[in-house]
């Protein structure tokens, strides 16, 4: 819309009007002075029916389409433009209660007054010079430039004058701890205060919000959209930075980035996200309430308004996630870059709207974009998970067949990891697009296709790769119990490293999803059968010493033969005691296990050799010297297996 001559620039600090311009500011006030007196004597009950006579004369002005024959222009016009004058005079007398604001049924009649003068004046442009009409024309511009400057300066003023409840507001001070602290982890939640977003941010109040919309609407309908824009906008980005940075945040160059220690950027990424977090759930929904309540009228303002703001501080999350991105990947890192991933994921709504323009769409892009970077960085640490496995070809057994650090290190990272599973389950689908993107060739799709055949149907990718992780694993567990010379002691080694992995997995509800009851069963079964070969090479010798077999010659017991049995019982025994009990069995229930299947095996069977063949040697230091334990004897001894220290044992009399 056209706006009257001669144009101004920039703000209305100054008035420069065609007709009868003051000369100075008190020339100004005086003029105001006097049209509000010589307005006072138009009663206000008058305003009615000259805004009546207006609305006649402009309806009459449409029909009007000879320019070069100008109508008459009717005493209500001028009488009109002094109410108006009188109006803007009210609003600055300085009297509070006369503000803008104060009484809504005034500002109501003025804003609806403004709106006559701007149709007045378009109605009356281009009639000749010299005419009426034109001079109506420059005196009903000149008034409306006044009335657009007084609502700018109005607009501005409630716009700042409500910084103090920013300032003070409990949403900022006291409902939001500081994002300085390290004591609370990244992935908590935020305090039910904060993950509401019910906080007024920004703290106006209701009926300034309304003034704010009248005012919008009137220097929009008048043409001045770009002035009343750039108002709302420069004050509402500065206000908005205000809250940004009473929450700690700083933006950091790429450089600085890249040169930071990891425990130095790890404290300046627990405070990004914080405050990444904070404006998705309270500063950005917040800001699109207000814009809206305040261009209702005018969606594609709001949404223009909302997106350079949102835009104006997403550019420097983004700068610092694509940094932070670009740094040197590391194991230790990936939960960061998790944590990162799904803050900008869960931004994306807060900045997006359904009438976004084209800054909006390509903001979103843009964060969608800085997240996809992430999630590549993600999946890429993830996976050189197997490299480190691969890595760990250490040539000394573990002492005792304990655990090894290595399946410590990869199962608790593993559990870690499938906390943020629904997330991971994201990235590496967004992962596999972006391979099949790359992939060229039918071929390669074809192959892709026949090796997906052989998992299971809802097998994901991220399943895929946790699976892999647990098969290298397994090989390499595998390959570190065959370091170990004493057959048995390879079995406690495979037994104490499959049973942790199985406790973690089942202790993780997460990972058990992922990893499925029937890869449960599988490792289940592999434990009892390390558990029957570990019996098969520790006991079935001991055992044969309590057979039958070959004691007894022509129906009488060979006494030499089973004084060597007793002898070599007593022996193996010893030695097994003696080794065994320094092993370790670290888990309590496979240590009971172990301890009550070797019972179940041992202690029946020596009771009934002892029952049946001790009568046949001679009472007294015979029997003593080769019946060295009593059933009960070898009961207290295996339940001293696996229990990490050596004990010598006392031997038992009956």
């Amino acid at each position: 819309m056209e706006k009257p001559p001669p144009e101004k620039s920039g703000s209305f600090s100054g008035h420069n009007v065609e007709s009868h311009p003051p000369e100075s500011e008190a020339e100004g006030e005086l003029e105001d002075r006097e049209n509000a007196k010589e307005s006072s004597s138009i009663s206000d009950s008058a305003l009615p029916q000259v805004s009546q006579d207006i609305d006649g004369f402009l309806s009459h002005l449409s029909l009007h389409d000879d320019k070069s024959n100008p109508p008459d222009v009717p005493d209500s016009v001028e009488v009109f433009c002094k109410l108006v004058e009188a109006m803007i005079g009210n609003y600055d007398s300085g009297d509070s209660s006369a503000r803008f604001g104060q009484v809504p049924e005034e500002d109501t009649a003025f804003v609806e007054s403004v709106g006559r003068i701007s149709k007045l004046m378009n109605a009356l442009r281009g009639f000749p010079v010299e005419s009426p009409a034109a001079a109506m024309y420059g005196r009903s511009g000149s008034v409306l430039q006044r009335a657009m400057s007084f609502l700018e300066d109005e607009l501005r003023t409630l716009l700042e004058d409500s910084r103090s409840h920013i300032s003070d507001s409990k949403s900022l001070k006291t409902k939001h701890p500081s994002f300085n602290s390290k004591e609370d982890h990244d992935r908590c939640p935020l305090p039910e205060s904060e993950s509401t977003g019910d906080d007024e941010y920004p703290a106006y109040p209701p009926e300034v919000v309304a003034s704010m919309k009248k005012i919008a609407m009137a220097m929009i309908s008048a043409g001045y959209e770009t002035e009343c824009c750039q108002v709302f906008s420069i004050l509402r980005r500065n206000a908005f930075k205000e809250a940004i940075n009473k929450l700690g945040f700083d933006s950091i160059s790429i450089d600085d980035v890249q040169k930071m220690h990891w425990e130095t950027l790890e404290g300046e990424i627990a405070k990004w996200i914080k405050v990444v977090k904070h404006c998705s759930l309270i500063l950005f929904p917040g800001e699109r309430r207000f814009a809206e309540s305040v261009f209702e009228d005018y969606p594609e303002i709001f949404s223009s308004q909302f997106s350079n703001l949102a835009r104006a501080t997403v550019i420097h999350f983004l700068n610092f996630a694509e940094a932070v991105a670009m740094t040197k990947r590391s194991a230790e890192k990936l939960f960061k870059f998790l944590d990162m991933y799904e803050s900008l994921r869960d931004l994306v709504p807060a900045i997006s709207s359904p009438t976004s323009d084209d800054n909006g769409h390509e903001l979103k892009s843009e964060t969608m974009t800085a997240g996809s970077r992430l999630g590549e960085a993600a999946v890429s640490i993830f996976c050189d998970l197997e490299n480190s496995i691969k890595s760990d070809v250490s040539k000394t057994p573990v002492p005792s067949g304990a655990v090894h650090p290595l399946t410590r290190y990869t199962m608790n990272y593993l559990k870690y990891a499938c906390e943020y599973k629904d997330t991971l389950e994201e990235v590496f689908q967004q992962h596999q697009k972006i391979e099949r993107t790359d992939e060229a060739g039918s071929d390669v799709d074809e192959r892709s296709s026949q090796n997906n055949s052989r998992l299971p149907v809802k097998q994901t990718p991220f399943a895929t790769q946790l699976i892999a992780v647990m098969d290298l694993l397994d090989s390499n567990l595998d390959t570190k119990s065959k370091l170990y010379k004493d057959m048995s002691l390879r079995y406690i080694f495979l037994m104490n490293n499959g049973r942790y992995i199985l406790q973690k997995i089942k202790g993780s509800s997460e990972i058990h999803e992922v990893m499925g009851d029937t890869w449960c069963r599988r490792r289940s079964s592999d434990l009892r059968q390390y558990h029957k070969n570990y019996q098969r090479e520790t006991w079935s010798k001991v055992l044969q010493c309590l057979r039958d077999e070959g004691l007894q010659v022509n129906g009488k017991v060979n006494k030499p033969v089973l004084k060597e049995r007793f002898k070599t019982f007593n022996t193996l025994f010893d030695e097994i005691h003696k080794t065994q009990s320094t092993w370790v069995v670290s888990d309590e229930q496979l240590q009971s296990e172990l301890r009550v299947s070797i019972s179940a095996v041992m202690i029946p069977a020596y009771r009934s050799f002892l029952a049946r063949f001790s009568q046949y040697l001679d009472s007294g230091r015979q029997t003593e010297k080769y019946v060295k334990y009593q059933p009960d004897d070898i009961e207290t001894s295996i339940d001293e297996l696996f229990d990490g220290n050596p004990t010598s044992m006392t031997r038992k009399r009956t």
